[in-house]
């Protein structure tokens, strides 16, 4: 299905809790936020009865997200239940990395077909001063690369000040074959309203410095927006989602779905459909549909972040 503005809508991310097991400072205060109660979260089967409806409407994609999705139980359950739908073409995961380790082989085995991993930094003390917890980036590495030997791996790091003598470091790691490294220009929503932007661009010129022939590729490595880089030197690619300085909207192809039932049709309006309310007051496949329709609908033509409207909602509260 096509939205008004004609961009193909294929794609929901699917927020499964607003819980985390970190306390990144652009996705939450140091706090915390206050957590919705256990019935305000979607269960599974609301969720793959909504997924349904999206398959009706030509979305056939699907990324998982939290906070922290792994902090909830079964969700390899969950992939599994998602891809058995007919026209399910992928479903992802987007995670810490730090509790993947012991899910990843049921994860591989109900049929995930990737997965994202959230990583800033390869330094400690930066890692234990960005995420507030004292977690070893080594971990996180081990578990990267026993992942990238079953599923393709993209690495996202979101490009801070004070990360910047990181940047050479982590787009190193695209050495290995299986892994993509992306840097993600910070939204300006929550924290990231009062943080400097770092423009892909400068990152770009950083990173030509170690790789003098990185040049754009054509390439599709994923579902979102990115665009990717190429090296002789590197087994995989550099990519970037610069929303921001490059705004993407023209390309834009998808939904969000929050953990509380919220069908958004762009990150940066607060605004969305309630479908925990149709579901739970007895919806049928077709007024389901209807809803995800209105959504499609309703996606407005470009984000707002440019104007200062930002979403007045951490990202962990979004699925980001």
């Amino acid at each position: 299905m096509t939205d008004r503005y004609g961009r193909p809508i294929r794609y929901l991310r699917i927020s499964l809790t607003d819980r985390c097991n970190l306390r990144c400072r652009y996705c939450m205060p140091a706090e915390g936020v206050p957590l919705r109660a256990h019935e305000e979260i979607l269960r599974y089967e609301e969720i793959v009865k909504i997924a349904k409806a999206a398959l009706a409407c030509g979305i056939d994609t699907f990324k998982l997200t939290g906070g922290e999705p792994l902090v909830r139980r079964e969700v390899p359950a969950l992939v599994a239940a998602l891809k058995a739908l007919p026209g399910t073409r992928q479903v992802t995961l987007t995670t810490n990395g730090i509790l993947l380790g012991a899910q990843l082989d049921a994860l591989a085995a109900a049929g995930l077909d990737a997965v994202n991993i959230s990583l800033d930094t390869l330094d400690d003390g930066q890692y234990h001063a960005l995420t507030r917890r004292d977690y070893p980036v080594a971990e996180v590495l081990t578990t990267l690369r026993a992942a990238a030997r079953v599923l393709p791996v993209k690495v996202n790091a979101v490009l801070l000040p004070e990360t910047a003598d990181q940047w050479l470091p982590l787009a190193k790691l695209a050495d290995d074959p299986g892994v993509d490294v992306r840097f993600i220009e910070e939204m300006p929503i929550g924290k990231g309203e009062t943080d400097p932007g770092i423009s892909s661009d400068r990152v770009l010129a950083v990173l030509r410095t170690a790789w003098p022939d990185l040049a754009p590729c054509e390439e599709k490595r994923g579902n979102g927006p990115a665009h990717y880089y190429q090296s002789g030197a590197l087994a995989g690619r550099i990519g970037f989602i610069d929303a921001v300085s490059h705004r993407f909207c023209a390309q834009c192809n998808r939904l969000r779905l929050t953990c509380t039932g919220i069908l958004r049709p762009c990150l940066c309006y607060d605004d969305g459909i309630d479908l925990r309310a149709l579901v739970r007051g007895g919806a049928g496949p077709d007024e389901l549909k209807k809803a995800v329709e209105q959504a499609i609908a309703a996606k407005p033509e470009a984000h707002c972040f440019a104007a200062g409207h930002g979403s007045e909602q951490t990202m962990n509260t979004i699925g980001g």
